[in-house]
Protein backbone atom coordinates (compact mmCIF):
# COMPACT_ATOMS: atom_id res chain seq x y z
CA UNK A 1 0.00 0.00 0.00
CA UNK A 2 1.53 3.38 -1.01
CA UNK A 3 0.21 5.58 1.87
CA UNK A 4 1.89 2.62 4.52
CA UNK A 5 4.86 2.24 2.60
CA UNK A 6 5.55 6.28 2.26
CA UNK A 7 5.20 6.42 6.28
CA UNK A 8 7.38 3.73 6.64
CA UNK A 9 10.03 5.67 4.88
CA UNK A 10 9.40 8.94 6.52
CA UNK A 11 9.42 7.47 9.81
CA UNK A 12 13.08 5.66 8.83
CA UNK A 13 14.57 8.36 7.25
CA UNK A 14 12.57 11.69 8.32
CA UNK A 15 10.92 10.73 12.06
CA UNK A 16 10.59 14.03 12.41
CA UNK A 17 8.17 14.96 9.54
CA UNK A 18 4.25 14.10 10.36
CA UNK A 19 2.07 13.02 7.65
CA UNK A 20 -1.42 14.59 7.31
CA UNK A 21 -4.21 13.27 6.60
CA UNK A 22 -7.29 13.94 5.93
CA UNK A 23 -10.92 13.13 5.47
CA UNK A 24 -10.93 15.56 2.20
CA UNK A 25 -9.50 14.59 -1.20
CA UNK A 26 -6.37 16.51 -2.08
CA UNK A 27 -5.66 14.48 -5.21
CA UNK A 28 -5.52 18.00 -7.24
CA UNK A 29 -4.01 21.40 -6.20
CA UNK A 30 -6.41 23.49 -5.20
CA UNK A 31 -8.33 20.07 -3.29
CA UNK A 32 -4.88 20.05 -1.19
CA UNK A 33 -4.54 23.58 -0.62
CA UNK A 34 -7.96 24.08 0.51
CA UNK A 35 -7.84 21.06 2.47
CA UNK A 36 -4.61 22.14 4.34
CA UNK A 37 -5.10 25.62 4.54
CA UNK A 38 -2.02 26.90 2.38
CA UNK A 39 -1.32 28.60 -0.73
CA UNK A 40 -1.58 26.47 -3.92
CA UNK A 41 1.74 27.80 -4.71
CA UNK A 42 2.99 25.74 -1.11
CA UNK A 43 1.25 22.20 -2.67
CA UNK A 44 4.55 20.53 -3.97
CA UNK A 45 3.39 18.29 -7.00
CA UNK A 46 5.24 15.13 -8.57
CA UNK A 47 5.12 15.35 -12.69
CA UNK A 48 6.35 12.06 -14.28
CA UNK A 49 7.91 12.61 -17.78
CA UNK A 50 10.32 10.96 -20.32
CA UNK A 51 12.64 13.24 -22.39
CA UNK A 52 12.35 12.32 -26.34
CA UNK A 53 11.33 8.64 -24.90
CA UNK A 54 13.99 7.79 -22.27
CA UNK A 55 13.47 6.74 -18.88
CA UNK A 56 10.98 8.24 -16.67
CA UNK A 57 11.88 11.41 -14.31
CA UNK A 58 10.22 13.24 -11.63
CA UNK A 59 9.84 16.87 -11.41
CA UNK A 60 8.94 18.46 -8.10
CA UNK A 61 7.32 21.71 -8.62
CA UNK A 62 5.08 24.06 -6.36
CA UNK A 63 1.36 23.98 -7.13
CA UNK A 64 0.41 26.88 -9.54
CA UNK A 65 3.68 26.69 -11.36
CA UNK A 66 3.59 25.43 -15.47
CA UNK A 67 6.08 23.96 -16.87
CA UNK A 68 7.97 25.64 -19.83
CA UNK A 69 8.72 23.30 -22.29
CA UNK A 70 11.71 25.49 -23.73
CA UNK A 71 13.54 25.34 -20.27
CA UNK A 72 13.04 21.51 -19.88
CA UNK A 73 14.06 21.33 -23.30
CA UNK A 74 17.57 23.90 -22.79
CA UNK A 75 17.64 21.53 -19.13
CA UNK A 76 17.35 17.77 -20.47
CA UNK A 77 18.21 18.25 -24.64
CA UNK A 78 15.09 16.98 -25.35
CA UNK A 79 11.18 17.14 -25.43
CA UNK A 80 9.07 15.80 -21.97
CA UNK A 81 6.24 14.10 -22.64
CA UNK A 82 3.95 13.14 -19.59
CA UNK A 83 3.67 9.52 -18.90
CA UNK A 84 0.53 8.00 -18.93
CA UNK A 85 -1.85 7.02 -15.94
CA UNK A 86 -0.86 3.72 -15.71
CA UNK A 87 3.20 4.16 -16.42
CA UNK A 88 2.85 6.66 -13.53
CA UNK A 89 1.42 4.20 -11.19
CA UNK A 90 3.71 1.62 -12.29
CA UNK A 91 6.89 3.69 -11.86
CA UNK A 92 5.82 5.72 -9.00
CA UNK A 93 3.99 2.91 -7.06
CA UNK A 94 1.77 5.77 -6.19
CA UNK A 95 -1.96 6.40 -7.36
CA UNK A 96 -2.66 9.71 -9.64
CA UNK A 97 -3.32 12.69 -7.17
CA UNK A 98 -0.98 10.96 -4.38
CA UNK A 99 2.10 10.39 -6.46
CA UNK A 100 5.07 12.09 -4.19
CA UNK A 101 8.85 11.39 -4.53
CA UNK A 102 9.00 8.83 -1.80
CA UNK A 103 9.85 5.40 -1.57
CA UNK A 104 9.71 4.96 -4.95
CA UNK A 105 9.75 1.00 -6.31
CA UNK A 106 13.03 1.80 -8.29
CA UNK A 107 15.15 4.92 -8.40
CA UNK A 108 14.37 7.48 -10.48
CA UNK A 109 16.13 10.55 -11.31
CA UNK A 110 14.01 13.77 -9.08
CA UNK A 111 14.04 16.72 -9.95
CA UNK A 112 13.03 19.78 -7.96
CA UNK A 113 11.79 23.31 -9.59
CA UNK A 114 13.34 26.09 -7.92
CA UNK A 115 9.95 27.48 -7.68
CA UNK A 116 9.72 26.03 -4.89
CA UNK A 117 12.33 27.89 -2.83
CA UNK A 118 9.67 30.92 -2.78
CA UNK A 119 8.05 29.07 0.26
CA UNK A 120 9.47 27.88 3.99
CA UNK A 121 7.17 24.84 3.59
CA UNK A 122 6.02 23.39 0.85
CA UNK A 123 3.54 20.16 1.12
CA UNK A 124 4.32 16.84 -1.43
CA UNK A 125 1.77 14.36 -1.20
CA UNK A 126 2.43 10.98 0.58
CA UNK A 127 0.85 8.58 -1.56
CA UNK A 128 -2.19 8.85 -0.76
CA UNK A 129 -5.46 11.28 -1.96
CA UNK A 130 -5.47 12.12 1.27
CA UNK A 131 -2.32 13.20 2.75
CA UNK A 132 0.97 15.11 2.67
CA UNK A 133 3.68 15.90 4.52
CA UNK A 134 5.32 19.50 5.57
CA UNK A 135 8.54 20.05 4.95
CA UNK A 136 11.02 22.89 4.27
CA UNK A 137 12.16 22.56 0.20
CA UNK A 138 16.13 22.54 0.48
CA UNK A 139 14.85 18.79 3.51
CA UNK A 140 12.66 17.70 0.14
CA UNK A 141 15.60 18.03 -1.94
CA UNK A 142 18.21 16.16 0.53
CA UNK A 143 15.76 13.53 1.28
CA UNK A 144 14.82 12.36 -2.11
CA UNK A 145 18.23 13.23 -3.23
CA UNK A 146 16.50 15.88 -5.78
CA UNK A 147 18.74 18.12 -8.21
CA UNK A 148 17.56 21.56 -8.53
CA UNK A 149 16.60 22.85 -11.90
CA UNK A 150 14.65 25.57 -13.41
CA UNK A 151 12.24 24.21 -15.49
CA UNK A 152 8.36 25.99 -14.33
CA UNK A 153 7.05 29.47 -15.19
CA UNK A 154 5.51 31.13 -12.44
CA UNK A 155 1.61 32.26 -12.65
CA UNK A 156 1.17 35.73 -14.01
CA UNK A 157 0.14 38.33 -11.48
CA UNK A 158 -1.92 41.02 -12.24
CA UNK A 159 -1.02 44.36 -11.73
Amino acid sequence: MSFESVKAFLAQRAPELQVIETSESTATVEEAARAHGVLPGQIAKTLSFRIDGGEPILIVARGDARIDNRKIKQTFGGKAKMLSAEDVVAYTGHPIGGVCPFDLPQPLPIYCDVSLESFEVVMPAAGSTHSAVKIAPEDLVALVNGKWVDVCKLPETSA
